[in-house]
């Protein structure tokens, strides 16, 4: 599954800078996952909370129109000069991103209401809950989120796990699932793509 679609050189270089680094940007198959949803809704707003290195962006922004703008919050100014290079390399323009730097829950509640197709989060994961709030209200009716590592390298299906971050995924599963504006999807690709639609 993972390599059912190749990264090409950008990509590559761009997963390798951020795992030297310590970053663990989503996998090809997620990322393919992404550019497909990106694709199938004609998303035009994008947020995405933690950059990936740029790995995300790029994905998101290939399934993107071309005049389509991707939101960036990344708390580490290191990972989003390596994004801006990501996307140098991918020949995706700088008008096609905002980079805006600072703790996600700082900076999403100073985004706009329904103003956003999507909003993929993959960063502090005990804050996915959180996260799931702020993007409920940044999206349109029809609008997608997702979240990256959905499965928690299989610590979310053990019950003897209870560590804070493991505790928070479930949360937000039981959140998305609960909440019927939602049209809730688990996607088994990489370590999980948790995805929904919001209904209204």
């Amino acid at each position: 599954m993972e390599d059912f679609l190749p990264e090409d050189e950008p990509l590559l270089n761009a997963r390798r800078r951020g795992e030297e680094i310590g970053a663990s940007p989503i996998g090809a198959a997620g990322g393919a996952a992404l550019r497909f949803l990106a694709t199938l809704i004609g998303a035009r707003t994008v947020v995405e909370v933690g950059s990936g290195c740029g790995v995300s962006g790029i994905w998101l922004m290939r399934g993107m129109p071309k005049d389509a703008v991707l939101t960036s919050v990344d708390i580490d100014p290191e990972h989003q000069r390596m994004a801006k290079q990501a996307y140098v390399e991918a020949g995706l323009g700088s008008f096609r991103t905002r980079m805006i730097s600072g703790p996600a829950l700082e900076v999403l509640p100073r985004l706009t209401d329904g103003a956003y197709d999507m909003v993929f989060c993959d960063a502090q994961k005990r804050e996915y809950p959180e996260y799931l709030t702020d993007a409920l209200r940044l999206l349109r009716p029809g609008g997608v989120v997702a979240f990256d590592n959905a499965l928690w390298h299989d610590r979310v299906a053990d019950p003897g796990r209870r560590d804070p971050d493991t505790e928070a995924i479930r949360e937000v599963h039981r959140m998305i699932l609960d909440d019927e504006r939602l049209v809730p999807l688990l996607v088994p690709v990489g370590d999980g793509l948790l995805c929904a639609v919001k209904c209204d």
